[in-house]
């Protein structure tokens, strides 16, 4: 990659300050942009090095990289814009093994996934809903509430949790409330219920439901209860003062669970169903969902794929569309959700294994990637998928806010990368008709 238009000397432009040269030479904010992009690949291994660790895994090789990097980015440290794309691309190589490495101790731990329908009702008895991405902090929760009349319910990114053998044998794991994270203020306040928030992705509360909310790891939350450690006795004797819910089933259930080892199970009928025709293309739409009134194009964009496609899906950004039925093809789903974000090596496996099955290149699988929000832990999946050599890639539904113009063009250049528009015109250009 070359960038061409830069300023090594303006050491304020390293800091994000702003190019003392502004107005002669404007090239000082790409350098700025370029840190600004490694700081959330970082922000993005971080996370999910802190779970396994949480679990008792680690790597002194993600270790020393995330110091090494994040070094890189003080003011006056380093000029060189090629060093900082090297670095990206690094940073996305790292976070496959982070990546990796959290699959494995939540495997490890927990059991590997399998397809569940998970309900989106309530049940009679208390409540309390977990959000975020912590699944230590939800079995705790769970072990400390069995036999209290206390029902505990998922809600977002803690979604995939009922895929998880040792989670799901827990029986009063008992469904999912709401969508994406950013509905949480009014479900939270419409749902008399205790709450825990375990990740980022928690909103300040409304005063209605603040005394009910509690944040515990790296969570917290003005004027909220936050627990250290996993005792949650707070947590359940606020849900055991609150009014039950009533039973009221759902209208719909939501599918998940579909680890990597369930869906090659299926390769060689998948391989066949390819060679005959009846499955023309697959698409991966998903990433972390923006209350943006753009973001309604992934669910248009879902509903109008011909029913000779298969949706892989994973992260929040699939509360947009799985609540669709999109049937089968000759058994083999239509809508796959492979789990959380950091659940995005489970795809970029199935699309390696699938790449070894027809004897090709990833690029040139009959494969589309469709991805939402690329900022925070979803910009490190991003620039995984450019270490892979991933191309032609769709996001939106904005341009991430590190990016401008001179960026822009080398992503696209080597990388093919693509904004979302007009979801049919999107989905003929793609399937070429």
């Amino acid at each position: 990659m070359e960038f061409k238009m830069f300023c090594y000397q303006c050491s304020q432009a390293a800091n994000g300050v702003g190019c003392t040269l502004a107005g002669v030479c404007g090239k000082g904010p790409t350098l700025a942009r370029l840190q600004d992009n490694l700081i959330y690949t970082i922000k993005g291994i971080s996370a999910y090095y802190y779970h396994a660790r949480e679990l008792g895994y680690k790597d002194e090789e993600i270790a020393a990289f995330l110091g090494r990097a994040l070094y890189s980015t003080l003011t006056n440290m380093d000029f060189d814009p090629e060093h900082f794309v090297e670095l990206a691309l690094e940073a996305g190589r790292m976070n496959i093994k982070v990546m990796k490495l959290l699959k494995k101790a939540h495997i490890e731990t927990y059991g590997e996934p399998a397809p569940v329908e998970v309900e989106t009702g309530t049940r009679k008895g208390h409540a309390i809903i977990v959000t975020g991405h912590n699944l230590k902090a939800l079995e705790e929760l769970l072990k400390q509430t069995e036999g209290k009349n206390i029902n505990v319910y998922t809600h977002s990114e803690m979604l995939p949790a009922h895929g998880y053998p040792g989670l799901r044998k827990y029986k009063h794991l008992a469904g999912n409330l709401g969508k994406a994270w950013f509905d949480q203020r009014e479900l939270f306040e419409r749902i008399p219920a205790a709450i825990l928030g375990t990740t980022n992705c928690v909103l300040i509360p409304r005063e209605s439901y603040k005394d009910r909310m509690f944040t515990t790891g790296v969570a917290k939350l003005p004027g909220v209860t936050h627990i250290d450690g996993y005792d949650y006795t707070p947590v359940i004797e606020k849900a055991l003062s609150l009014p039950e819910l009533e039973e009221k089933p759902g209208d719909h259930k939501l599918m998940t669970g579909f680890s990597k080892s369930v869906v090659l199970q299926l390769a060689d009928k998948i391989k066949d169903l390819v060679e005959r025709g009846k499955i023309r293309h697959f698409f991966l739409v998903g990433g972390c969902d923006t209350p943006l009134k753009k973001g309604s194009y992934y669910r248009e964009f879902v509903q109008k794929l011909p029913k000779d496609t298969v949706v892989l899906t994973l992260a929040c950004g699939k509360f947009r569309f799985n609540d669709l039925d999109l049937g089968d093809i000759e058994g083999i789903p239509r809508l796959i959700d492979l789990g959380q974000c950091n659940d995005a090596i489970v795809a970029v496996e199935i699309v390696e294994g699938l790449a070894k099955l027809f004897n090709v290149d990833i690029n040139d699988l009959p494969l589309t990637l469709v991805l939402t929000w690329m900022e925070q832990k979803a910009v490190a999946i991003l620039f995984s998928l450019f270490a892979l050599g991933m191309k032609g890639m769709y996001i939106g539904p904005a341009l991430p806010a590190w990016v401008n113009d001179e960026i822009l063009t080398v992503l696209q250049k080597n990388f093919d990368i693509k904004f979302i528009g007009n979801p049919e015109e999107d989905i003929k250009t793609i399937l070429g008709v």
